[in-house]
């Protein structure tokens, strides 16, 4: 942890109102976040003001989906032409390297919505509503990191008008990694997650207490990003390094198989919202260069799905 910054975010918190925020305190915490970002890509923020029961409400429910037969879980697979829905074990393969991510997962964005769609109503509600949170949390970070860039409170807020509505394809997904049988028969280099980089602008993570992840922190290596109780989890994502001419860093993540039987044993559960830029908003370089091609949001969101299915 001590290559991941843990930041005290209570003044710019979600309990203080926007309009409350004090121009000193969202200067020099903004500065502390867009150190992180220059540097580990990643870091922890404490006194967010998400609360801990909206988390664990969440998980629970988006628990009781993944834990019913694979024939009730297909019913609401993920499509070709949405990223509404359940993904199954090895659908994905984050790492091209390796085989399939021995993980489960529901997405959930608000252009591909339908309420026909969801397995019951219980989880339809209880995804709305982490969601709203989310955006609520996604917008003070912008705000924040906007501040530290220079750049002003509102500019990459303006960049994410969208969120929760057409023309965004923000999302929230419930992560499940399902428990490993003694007898599991592993493919030579699976993991839970393979290593990768986030696609959009920045994303929010919340952990159970089961751990796992790592972060590949430029310069240090693979470190492990162990949970701190009542904190989220924020990194930048590949739109946000291009963006920034790579001031920040996208930095690769991965989810390895735990060492100790007994975490084996055990699921393992996060809450991803990845926060995306409008659809038709062009990313690019802040500091005028051409150091990466000029990019639509949702072109750029396209071509790493394709990479991913």
């Amino acid at each position: 942890m001590s290559h991941i910054p843990v930041i005290d975010f209570s003044t710019c918190g979600l309990d203080v109102e926007r309009r409350l925020l004090d121009q000193e305190a969202m200067a020099r915490v903004g500065e502390h976040v867009r150190s992180a970002f220059s540097t580990a890509g990643f870091c922890y923020l404490r006194g967010h003001g998400i609360d801990q029961t909206a988390v664990d409400h969440y998980m629970d429910v988006s628990r009781e989906f993944f834990q019913l037969p694979v024939e009730a879980k297909e019913k609401h697979a993920r499509g070709t032409d949405t990223n509404f829905g359940w993904v199954a074990v090895e659908r994905e393969k984050l790492n091209p390297e390796r085989p399939g991510d021995l993980k489960e997962a529901f997405n959930f964005d608000l252009p591909d919505d339908d309420s026909s769609k969801w397995p019951n109503e219980a989880f339809e509600v209880a995804s709305r509503d982490m969601f709203n949170i989310c955006s609520q949390l996604a917008y003070r970070v912008c705000d924040v990191l906007s501040v530290g860039l220079g750049l002003g409170e509102d500019f990459i807020r303006n960049a994410h008008k969208n969120i929760g509505k057409n023309g965004n394809c923000t999302a929230l997904r419930s992560l499940y990694y399902p428990p490993l049988a003694a007898d599991s028969s592993l493919k030579p280099g699976q993991i839970r997650l393979g290593e990768h980089s986030d696609y959009g602008s920045i994303t929010l993570l919340f952990q159970d207490d089961v751990g796992g992840l790592e972060v590949d922190v430029p310069g240090v290596g693979f470190v492990p990003a162990t949970p701190i109780p009542g904190t989220v989890v924020v990194n930048i994502g590949d739109l946000m390094q291009r963006w920034t001419a790579d001031a920040l860093t996208a930095t690769k993540h991965r989810v390895l198989i735990p060492e100790a039987e007994v975490k084996k044993r055990k699921c393992r559960q996060s809450i991803a919202f990845f926060v995306h830029p409008d659809n038709d908003y062009i990313i690019k370089c802040l500091d005028g260069s051409d150091k990466y091609e000029p990019v639509s949001s949702l072109d750029y969101l396209n071509y790493r799905f394709s990479l991913t299915y």
